[in-house]
C-alpha cells in the first residue's frame, strides 16, 4: 500500500491521504457528459479538460482511501471516502486556465478545505498546504489563499462523480490560479 502525503506546512503541518493506486486505461469515454448551462452559464464537457499529468491518469483504490489530516495540529485525523462524502459540500462555477492556453468553465462540487483544516485545530504557525499527487506533481498553495476563496476538495464536476482523468477522488479546485495549483488525484 502507498502512503501519500499532503502537507499543510508552514512550519509542518500534514494533511496525508492513504489509499491504494492501481494504473490502467480510461474505461469510461469522455462524451458521457452533456454540456449544459449553470445560472446562465454554458458548461464545457469533460473534453475540454485536457489530460497532461507526469504519468497518465491515476486509478484509486477506493477501498482503501483514507484522508488524513494532521501535522501541526492539534488533533489530526482519519476519514474514508464514505465519510467524506457525508459531508457539508458547496457547488462552484469555476473556469481552469491552463498554462498550455486552454480553458475549462465546468460546476464544481465539493468539500471546503478549511472545513477539513479547522476540525484538526492547526497550529497558528502553519501558513501552507502542500499538495502531492499519485503521479509525483506537487503544488502549494497558502493557507490565507484556501481560506479567503473557500477552496474546496471537489469529488464532481457538471453534476457526475469526478472521472480518473480529472482527479477521481477528489481535485483542489484553485480558482483564478493555474491548472498546475490544481493537484490531481491528491495524496
Amino acid at each position: 500500500m502507498n502512503l501519500p502525503v499532503l502537507i499543510l506546512a508552514g512550519i509542518i503541518a500534514v494533511v496525508s491521504i492513504e489509499f491504494g493506486v492501481t494504473f490502467g486505461t480510461n474505461d469510461g469515454p469522455l462524451d458521457e457528459v452533456v454540456v449544459r448551462e449553470y445560472q446562465g452559464a454554458k458548461l464545457d464537457d469533460l473534453s475540454a479538460f485536457r489530460e497532461n499529468s507526469i504519468k497518465g491518469i491515476q486509478y484509486v483504490n477506493i477501498e482503501e482511501y483514507a484522508l488524513k489530516i494532521g501535522g501541526l495540529a492539534e488533533t489530526p485525523y482519519f476519514m474514508n471516502y464514505i465519510e467524506l462524502q457525508e459531508l457539508q459540500h458547496v457547488e462552484r462555477l469555476v473556469t481552469l486556465h491552463c498554462v498550455e492556453g486552454w480553458t475549462a468553465k465546468m460546476l464544481w462540487e465539493g468539500i471546503p478545505l478549511m472545513n477539513l483544516i479547522e476540525k484538526a485545530d492547526p497550529d497558528d504557525r502553519a501558513t501552507n498546504v502542500i499538495f502531492k499527487s499519485t503521479d509525483g506533481y506537487i503544488t502549494i498553495l497558502t493557507l490565507d489563499y484556501i481560506r479567503e476563496r473557500n477552496s474546496i476538495l471537489a469529488g464532481s464536476l457538471n453534476g457526475i462523480g469526478l472521472p480518473p482523468a480529472q482527479g477521481f477522488p477528489l481535485i483542489v479546485v484553485a480558482d483564478d490560479r493555474l491548472g498546475y495549483k490544481w493537484a490531481r488525484w491528491v495524496e
